[in-house]
């Protein structure tokens, strides 16, 4: 009999290679060394949230005594002693890349992080002028002892500890510096002219800390520093929120999201390999961690900083991701003038259209779509999910016009997308001020789906516009995550699209819809039937296949229906970028099943679900992962793809996947990842995405 860690993966340690596919992509050659100076900072960032959140988490279940085991068996404290070991290897990974190989090659195009010690006298004397008059400012100096306590530290602050020797009674003091890293740059460009090198493309940067702690003295007059050193902690960030007691949804979120600033605990401390015994022992006993959970860091700490480094105005250094098209069914819109107000509409009544961000444009169709309807005197009513927003969103600008234009308009704001409260907050308070009817969804129930709907009167008859998509109405991620979007009129959907919004408004309590696939209503049961269906045809000697497209596999009930479909002779592709619970290749378990992740220029975002069902294929796109909060604890809608065209138009586009043999990773029997030994006939999805999007 198989055991729990023989038939699924520890979605914590699966994550962690998910991460490692981040940090090697960006360690390959073919890459330009900005674009690898990118990946190294995505896979610190994302590391970053991965402790604020995951093993925030875990640390609380270990501390309340919870001993219940994960879906491969372990244990919180089992997991966060495989989360530290296998996290420290991929950090020492990183740094040796970094100051190494990273380091060399930046170098070699002319972009210079050099050390104070580096400079010559002339460039020190403009740093220490640079210091004095654009540092020294926003520096405080915190003093440990017994009338002043050890200062609270901020989650992803970077700070200087140092020991300071009072001349006048021989006593060493503790202090604390916070490094102003929000109000001034991280590295600090010195100009070519103190370089004394007319090349233009030279750029010579010096780290802030570096500078400050060059210039520790200046902090304390009449004392001597003994000695310094650097240190960055990462707190508990998950958003604590009691929703069934609030009165007002809002008013809790905002008090939730200032605990969240005062800081949760610390799960992680970061200090300098070299950091002196004396000033480590006090950051300890200060801030009460355990030494599994310290990280000793030979390179610069909060290497998300590097990204930075990617703004440098060297086009020759960095791959052009600004692409993107009209579609072919919208290229003859009017864009600068209100002229053909319906011209979208009537492109609309004739033909669905299939959207591929960013090889379509999102600023040319989602973002006309809504533009137009806030103008358009036919349109009486706009309906809209909204997740995660752009801080200069265009889309909201256009609800709030078409509030002011006397539309009937309604924005379900998510005030519970982690990390973006405090963005949606504002944009919920300005969106009531302008006259639009804003609800915050289910209680208890994150509002993860992607749809927008527009009423318009025709004809004295009202006709359902609508668009739904797999990634969020923002206008900055739709230029770097691949997501797909269906615009159409299809009236069954449009009926399911309205009783939705009621649901989420609070005016029904609708489980059963027509065609879209509804969490936690109906789609974990319609995923289910779809793979069975697939399992008897199997069995009846008919063709049975399944593609599926997605962000993360967890769900144990799907995994194990995939197991069973692999064993009736079901040939099943999963592409899933993220995490991946399933072993895939295993014998008795899993052969018939392959899985590949795509980690390239832009994120792999899209969702889409493929069921041969003996040539009779059904297609499926929407906001949903294989994952038990997308299928029981949000609200997601998946719609079905019916138009041939374009149901045709996503097999060629998961084929083109399948067949990638460059940005893609094979996942191994073992749970690990390898890539393909590529040859001069590589197949690579988004280059030739790209290449595609260019005959538009």
């Amino acid at each position: 009999m198989k055991s729990q860690a023989d038939v699924f993966i520890n979605r914590e340690l699966s994550w962690i290679e998910f991460n490692k596919r981040v940090l090697l992509t960006g360690m390959e050659k073919d890459y330009k060394i900005l674009d690898k100076v990118k990946f190294c900072s995505i896979f610190s960032n994302n590391l970053d949230e991965f402790f604020m959140v995951r093993v925030a988490s875990l640390k609380a279940q270990v501390e309340a005594g919870i001993t219940k085991k994960s879906i491969d068996g372990l244990t919180p404290k089992e997991q966060l002693t495989k989360i530290n070991t296998e996290v420290k290897k991929l950090t020492t990974l990183q740094e040796n890349y970094v100051n190494n190989e990273l380091n060399n090659e930046l170098k070699k195009q002319g972009v210079i992080l050099k050390r104070y010690e580096e400079l010559s006298e002339n460039q020190k004397n403009w740093c220490n002028i640079f210091f004095t008059s654009s540092i020294f400012p926003l520096l405080t100096p915190l003093v440990v002892d017994p009338a002043h306590p050890f200062p609270f530290i901020s989650n992803l602050s970077l700070n200087l500890a140092a020991l300071i020797k009072d001349e006048d009674n021989s006593k060493n003091q503790f202090v604390r510096v916070k490094i102003p890293t929000k109000n001034i740059n991280r590295f600090i460009q010195i100009p070519n002219e103190i370089i004394q090198d007319s090349d233009t493309s030279l750029h010579v940067f010096i780290s802030v800390e570096d500078l400050i702690g060059n210039n520790i003295n200046t902090l304390f007059n009449g004392m001597e520093c003994i000695s310094y050193s650097f240190f960055r902690v990462t707190r508990d960030a998950d958003l604590e929120l009691k929703e069934l007691e609030a009165d007002d949804l809002l008013l809790a979120v905002e008090q939730s999201l200032q605990k969240r600033r005062l800081g949760g605990d610390v799960v992680r401390l970061e200090v300098a390999s070299d950091i002196p015994e004396n000033i480590l022992n006090l950051l300890i006993g200060s801030i009460s961690i355990q030494e599994e959970y310290i990280y000793f860091c030979k390179s610069l700490l909060g290497l998300d900083d590097l990204n930075h480094l990617t703004k440098i105005n060297r086009d020759n250094l960095k791959e052009n991701l600004l692409i993107g098209k009209t579609h072919p069914q919208l290229k003859n819109l009017d864009l600068s003038s209100n002229k053909n107000l319906n011209s979208i509409f009537k492109i609309l009544r004739k033909k669905n259209i299939l959207l591929h961000h960013p090889y379509h444009l999102f600023k040319t169709s989602v973002e006309e779509f809504i533009n137009r309807a806030a103008d358009d005197p036919l349109v009486v009513a706009i309906k809209i999910t909204l997740y995660r927003v752009s801080k200069d969103s265009p889309i909201i600008a256009a609800l709030m016009r078409a509030a002011e234009n006397g539309k009937e308009v309604m924005t379900l704001v998510e005030l519970k997308a982690r990390f973006d409260e405090d963005n949606n907050i504002q944009w919920a308070k300005q969106l009531e001020q302008a006259g639009v009817h804003v609800v915050y969804g289910i209680i208890g129930f994150k509002t993860h789906t992607k749809i927008a709907l527009i009423v318009r009167k025709e004809k004295r008859r009202l006709r359902n516009y609508f668009h739904i998509g797999t990634g969020n109405y923002n206008s900055n991620t739709s230029r770097f995550y691949t997501d797909l979007g269906l615009l159409s009129t299809d009236p069954d959907i449009a009926s399911d699209l309205l009783e939705l919004f009621n649901y989420l408004s609070g005016f029904s309590k609708q489980k059963s819809y027509q065609k879209l696939l509804v969490s936690p209503s109906s789609m974990r049961d319609k995923f289910i039937f779809l793979i069975k269906r697939e399992i008897k045809n199997a069995v009846e000697g008919k063709k049975a296949e399944i593609i599926a497209k997605m962000n993360s596999l967890v769900d144990p009930e799907i995994i194990k229906l995939l197991y069973l479909a692999s064993e009736a002779g079901v040939k099943i592709n999963l592409i899933v970028r993220g995490i991946c619970c399933l072993y895939p290749q295993r014998k008795n378990l899993s052969e018939n099943i392959k899985v590949i992740s795509i980690i390239g220029h832009f994120l792999e975002h899209s969702r889409i679900f493929w069921f041969c069902n003996n040539d009779d294929n059904e297609v499926f796109i929407g906001s949903a992962d294989w994952m038990r909060r997308n299928l029981d604890r949000r609200i997601e809608a998946i719609a079905p793809i019916e138009d041939s065209e374009l149901k045709s138009q996503l097999k060629d586009l998961l084929q083109t996947y399948i067949k990638d043999n460059y940005f893609s990773w094979i996942m191994k029997e073992d749970g690990s990842y390898t890539k393909y030994a590529l040859d001069s006939m590589d197949n690579r999805s988004q280059t030739d995405l790209i290449e595609k999007s260019k005959e538009y």
